[in-house]
């Protein structure tokens, strides 16, 4: 669906630039675009591979497994159907850890390896869990600490102050995630 909106606004702004006499600008705005698009995405790859770097000694040095057990008091509440032991809670605290890191992109695939865990708890393979709901509201929310990616692109933007945008997020990451565990809650009981 979204593939045919994008498509609909290429031909509407193509058309209109030919119906208008401007193919020339837009034909020049596209080329800028692209070559400052390529630009930016090879300013990130240097940050983008410290923080993956980063995550990857944390899982391999056992880093992730301390840190499920120091918050298992929290996840215990969060996540009840899932076992202290089971590998998922490992998956969603690197999931998580790189949400907290600001990392977007990097959270993907272990949000989706969180997911296959999950799933392998699921009584019902056809519905979601209370778990894989829980879990994808606190990943798609996500309390953000260090936004990594937006520091980088604020460099890479060649921003004054890089760095000032990190007390909003913390505020309104944190809201964000709180407003979607309440709506979790009262959404389970309504629709139970």
């Amino acid at each position: 669906m979204i593939n045919h909106i994008w498509f609909g606004l290429i031909s509407i702004g193509i058309v209109t630039a030919m119906l208008t006499g401007n193919m020339g600008p837009v034909s020049q705005a596209v080329l800028e675009s692209v070559e400052e698009g390529a630009m930016i995405l090879i300013r990130l790859i240097g940050p983008m591979s410290l923080w993956l770097g980063v995550m990857r000694l944390a899982e391999e040095s056992n880093f992730v497994e301390l840190l499920a057990k120091l918050i298992q008091p929290v996840t215990k509440r969060l996540f009840p159907e899932v076992p202290a032991d089971h590998p998922a809670l490992g998956a969603m605290m690197l999931s998580f850890s790189a949400n907290l890191l600001g990392l977007g992109n990097s959270a993907t695939p272990l949000g989706i390896k969180a997911m296959q865990e999950l799933q392998k708890l699921n009584p019902k393979p056809e519905e979601a869990s209370n778990s894989m709901c829980t879990f994808l509201v606190i990943n798609t929310s996500s309390i953000t600490l260090l936004p990594a990616t937006v520091i980088s692109l604020r460099v890479a933007a060649e921003s004054s102050a890089p760095m000032e945008i990190i007390g909003t997020t913390i505020f309104a990451t944190t809201c964000s995630t709180i407003a979607g565990l309440v709506a979790d809650r009262v959404l389970r009981k309504i629709w139970v």
